[in-house]
């Protein structure tokens, strides 16, 4: 049999926009891994031209956005190269990964054009709260465009039973496959740390009103007069500004244990992760949460709302998954704070061990591929592929 050709198309790869400049392209080179042929299209942020790259052994074309000056057009990264391309390309399947952007439009059209299975990730952002952001625009947007696309797909892509659900609240009736991301685990676990260390909390992710941030701090301030040896560091790009707003809690609060920091990436992130003793995810929605998937590789426990789908985490001993709001999260935090280093590690370590044998990025790709040669091949569907 030949090899089967996938296209991914995602809108941009930036690191500031979180999860999916990570696991898109580490799909891919699973992919690859796993004999299909990959090329992943994207398009660059504002300033930046076209590149072409063979990485990992999937090809990565970077298309510049034609209209980057233009208001309305450069935020919804148009890019006629992409288009193009995507027009040009002989292919199995197309996986477009997101929403509310022209590729993830163009890559509808595309695929209606060719008559190529299409497979739609909408990656968290079908969620009720995601859905109240610019609420009105996005109800016109799908009305028009967005949903004929999505409901022409040949299958969507959940990556949790929680976001299965979502879609099918939604009104979505496509098959529907559900299959996480994987994560790779780091060489170094948890280094042991000394008593004259303070011990962190830490969030790492986009600074956005949707992660709960706020509640976050309120929180803080009803634990941090109790645990002098702690501190909160909250970490990551700041979007509407909200940033500024959490540093203006923080004062108001009165609180002198808690800072408010840039994004980092690469090595200082890994590393970051490794200083921290507790990682606290209060999100109002996520589809995945990586950053959850991250820290648990690294060995340390995780608080997360029920807004991100990683029940499991009380299932298999490493965390606590919490409702929203101040108290449920002002309990956790008192619980985990006050348990000695080792209890913490020892729960980490369950977290680690969980995350190699269910979230490997092998298994993802051999999931991902059964399903591309069941919409392409008209092979069996797999068992992720659920039809109600």
């Amino acid at each position: 049999m030949d090899s089967l050709c996938s296209v991914h198309v995602i809108a941009g790869l930036d690191e500031v926009y979180g999860g999916p400049s990570y696991t898109v392209p580490r799909l891919c080179k699973a992919l690859a891994a796993a004999g299909v042929k990959t090329t992943l299209l994207s398009v660059q942020a504002a300033g930046k031209g076209a590149s072409e790259i063979l990485k990992d052994g999937y090809r990565d074309r970077r298309f510049a956005g034609k209209y980057a000056s233009v208001p309305i057009l450069g935020h919804l990264r148009a890019s006629s190269g992409l288009g193009c391309a995507l027009r040009s390309s002989n292919v199995d399947v197309i996986h477009n990964h997101g929403l509310w952007l022209l590729p993830n439009l163009q890559a509808g059209w595309a695929a209606t054009l060719g008559r190529t299975p299409l497979v739609v990730g909408p990656r968290g952002m079908l969620n009720p709260s995601a859905l109240k952001f610019s609420g009105i625009k996005k109800q016109v947007f799908w009305r028009l465009l967005q949903g004929p696309v999505i409901r022409r797909a040949a299958c969507l892509h959940a990556t949790s039973d929680q976001e299965y659900q979502e879609m099918r609240n939604f009104g979505l009736r496509n098959p529907i496959a559900v299959i996480p991301h994987g994560i790779e685990l780091p060489e170094a676990p948890n280094p042991t740390m000394t008593g004259e260390v303070d011990r962190v909390v830490l969030y790492l992710g986009r600074i956005h009103p949707i992660k709960g941030l706020d509640r976050l701090v309120h929180s803080w301030a009803r634990v941090e007069a109790r645990h002098s040896e702690w501190r909160l560091r909250i970490i990551g790009p700041d979007e509407r500004g909200h940033a500024g707003e959490l540093r203006a809690l923080v004062r108001q609060e009165g609180l002198s244990r808690v800072s408010i920091e840039p994004a980092i990436f690469g090595k200082e992130k890994h590393n970051t992760y490794l200083e921290a003793e507790l990682f606290v995810l209060p999100s109002l929605n996520e589809n995945f949460a990586v950053t959850v998937a991250e820290a648990l590789a690294v060995g340390i426990p995780v608080i997360a709302t029920k807004g991100a789908p990683w029940d499991g985490l009380e299932r298999m001993g490493c965390g606590w998954w919490i409702d929203h709001g101040v108290e449920p999260l002002v309990a956790a935090l008192a619980t985990a704070m006050a348990m000695p280093r080792e209890a913490l590690k020892a729960m980490g370590a369950k977290g680690r061990e969980w995350m190699r044998q269910d979230f490997s990025w092998e298994r993802v790709a051999r999931d991902m591929l059964a399903m591309y040669l069941w919409l392409a091949r008209e092979a069996e569907p797999p068992s992720t592929v659920r039809f109600s």
